[in-house]
C-alpha cells in the first residue's frame, strides 16, 4: 500500500496529542458548571450540516474549543483516538499520511465524527463496512449530568448501542476510537449503467454478497438515477498508480462525468471529495456550475459548506421566496431528505417518486449492516435488520407546490411511503412524525429509559423535540 503523504499545499497533518484533549475536556466541563442549575445544555457551534430549523435558545452554549483534532493514530492497530468535532476533512488529512482511512467516510468534508456517529453517515464503502458507528471501539460522552462516560460495548453498552441517530440528545462525543483501513494511492472507477430498476436492483444485491462485479473485485459502491430508465452504478477499487488521476476541482463536474464516462481514475483524495465539490449536484442551483460562473467561482469556495452557508442566508432572509412570489410562480418545498429502502423494493420507490415528487437525479448508496447476526438488533435508534440490503437514496432541492408548501405535503408523504415499504430515513432534516409512528420507528421507549439513566435531569433536548419540534 502506498502511503500518501500531505503536500504543502493541504493541511498539516499533525494530532493534537492527550495533553491538549485533556485541558479541551476541562475547558468543556467548566463550560458546563458555569451554566445556571437546570438550564438546557446545547453546543456552541458556528457551523451544521443539518438543514433542521431550530428555535433560537437563549444562553450560552458549552466550549467545544480545542475538541476539533486527531489526538493520535496507531499504525499498527490501525485505530485513531479523535476528538468529537474533528471534520472529516481533517481526519483524513491525517490517517492519510499513514496511507490509512476511516471505513466510512462521508461525502462532505466538514462533517464531523461524532456529528457521522450521533446523527449517522454513509458512502460507497457502506455495503462493506456499514455505518459510521460501526467501526467506532469505544467513546467518551460528556452527558446531560455533566459527567464523561467512556461507552464501549462492554462498559455503558446501553449508551454505546444507543448513541447512533440520537443527535445529541444523550449528551456528546469528546473522543472516539475508531478503525481504520489500508488504502492505495487511487480509485478505478466503472460506472455501469441499467435502463431498469430490476437489474439495477439485482446488481446491488450481487456486488454487496459478492464483493464483486464481473470478475472485477468491488471495494466501493453507490449509484446516480438521472432519470426514469438512466441509472448509473458507480463501482470503485482501490489501485497504486503513477497517474494524476480526473480533476474535478475546477473547471470538470464530477456528476456529470458518471453519466459521460465508462470508466475513470482518481487519487483517493479526490475520491473521497468527489462530491463535495459541487455539493453533489446542488452547486448549479447558485450558477457555480456555469462554465462562466465557474470559471470566476475561486476554487477555495467551491465546497458543500460554502453553499450551506448560501442556503442558511436564503432561509433567513428569504430571497428566493420572494423572487418566487415577484415573478408570480408557485411557492416552492424544500425536499431535502436521506432515507433507507430496502433493495428489493428501490424500483418501487423509484416510481413512486417520480410520480409524486419528479426529482432528479438521485443518489444511490448500498449498505449492509457488518453485524449481521439474524434476530439481534445492535442500533435499537435506528433499527435496520441485520443482514438485510439496504440502499439509501438521497435527494436535496425545492419542488413547487403552491400555497400548501409551508404544510410540507411532499416530505409528509415521503415519509408515509419509506414506513411503508419498512424503510428508515436520516433525522438530519426536517420530520413531521405524530409522537406514536416516531417512538415505533425510532424505538422511543428504549431511547427514553437511556435518556432518564445519563440525563436524570432532562437537560438535553430529546430527539423527538429536536427533530419534529424543531427545538
Amino acid at each position: 500500500m502506498t502511503a500518501l503523504l500531505p503536500t504543502a499545499s493541504r493541511r498539516a497533518a499533525s494530532t493534537t496529542g492527550r495533553a491538549a484533549h485533556d485541558a479541551a475536556v476541562r475547558r468543556l466541563r467548566a463550560s458546563y458548571d458555569a451554566l445556571p442549575p437546570g438550564s438546557p445544555v446545547r453546543l456552541a457551534k458556528r457551523t451544521s450540516n443539518l438543514f433542521r430549523p431550530r428555535e433560537a435558545v437563549p444562553g450560552t452554549g458549552l466550549d467545544t474549543s480545542g475538541l476539533t483534532g486527531v489526538i493520535a493514530v496507531d499504525p499498527g492497530a490501525r485505530t485513531a483516538d479523535v476528538q468529537g468535532m474533528c471534520t472529516y476533512e481533517d481526519l483524513v488529512e491525517v490517517t492519510l499520511a499513514h496511507g490509512l482511512a476511516p471505513l466510512v467516510v462521508p461525502q462532505l468534508r466538514t462533517i464531523t465524527l461524532g456529528g457521522a456517529v450521533t446523527g449517522l453517515g454513509i458512502e460507497s464503502t457502506s455495503f462493506r463496512h456499514g455505518l459510521p458507528h460501526e467501526s467506532v471501539l469505544e467513546m467518551d460522552v460528556f452527558t446531560g449530568a455533566g459527567e464523561v462516560v467512556t461507552a464501549s460495548p462492554t462498559q455503558h453498552a446501553d449508551l454505546f448501542a444507543t448513541f447512533p441517530n440520537s443527535y445529541g440528545s444523550l449528551g456528546y462525543a469528546t473522543r472516539l476510537r475508531i478503525e481504520l483501513m489500508p488504502v492505495t494511492s487511487h480509485v478505478a472507477l466503472r460506472h455501469v449503467r441499467f435502463d431498469a430498476t430490476g437489474p439495477l436492483e439485482q446488481a446491488v444485491a450481487e456486488v454487496t454478497d459478492t464483493g464483486a462485479w464481473a470478475g472485477e473485485p468491488v471495494d466501493l459502491m453507490d449509484g446516480t438515477s438521472f432519470e426514469p430508465g438512466h441509472h448509473v452504478l458507480s463501482l470503485g477499487r482501490f489501485v497504486d498508480s503513477d497517474l494524476p488521476g480526473s480533476d474535478y476541482t475546477g473547471r470538470g463536474i464530477y456528476w456529470r462525468s458518471v453519466a459521460e464516462r465508462e470508466t475513470d481514475l482518481l487519487t483517493v483524495r479526490d475520491y473521497l471529495w468527489r462530491w463535495d465539490t459541487d455539493w453533489f449536484w446542488c452547486s448549479r442551483a447558485f450558477g457555480a456550475q456555469h462554465p462562466l460562473v465557474r470559471r470566476v467561482w475561486p476554487r477555495r469556495l467551491r465546497r458543500s459548506d460554502t453553499y450551506h452557508r448560501l442556503v442558511g442566508l436564503d432561509q433567513r432572509f428569504g430571497v428566493v421566496d420572494r423572487l418566487d412570489a415577484r415573478a408570480g410562480r408557485p411557492a416552492r418545498e424544500r425536499v431535502v431528505q436521506d432515507v433507507e429502502v430496502p433493495v428489493e423494493r428501490l424500483g418501487e420507490f423509484l416510481d413512486w417518486f417520480d410520480e409524486a415528487v419528479g426529482m432528479r437525479p438521485v443518489w444511490l448508496c448500498p449498505l449492509r449492516l457488518r453485524d449481521s447476526t439474524a434476530g439481534t438488533n445492535p442500533w435499537p435508534t435506528y433499527p435496520l435488520e441485520p443482514g438485510r440490503t439496504y440502499v439509501n437514496v438521497g435527494f436535496w432541492g425545492a419542488v413547487p407546490v403552491g400555497p400548501e408548501a409551508p404544510d410540507a405535503p411532499l416530505n409528509r408523504a415521503i415519509e408515509a411511503k419509506v414506513a411503508e415499504l419498512d424503510g428508515h430515513k436520516s433525522l438530519y432534516s426536517e420530520s413531521f412524525y405524530d409522537r406514536a409512528t416516531f417512538d415505533r420507528l425510532y424505538d422511543g421507549p428504549h431511547l427514553a429509559a437511556v435518556k432518564q439513566r445519563y440525563d436524570p435531569d432532562d437537560r438535553l433536548t430529546s430527539l423527538y423535540d429536536k427533530a419534529v419540534r424543531r427545538r
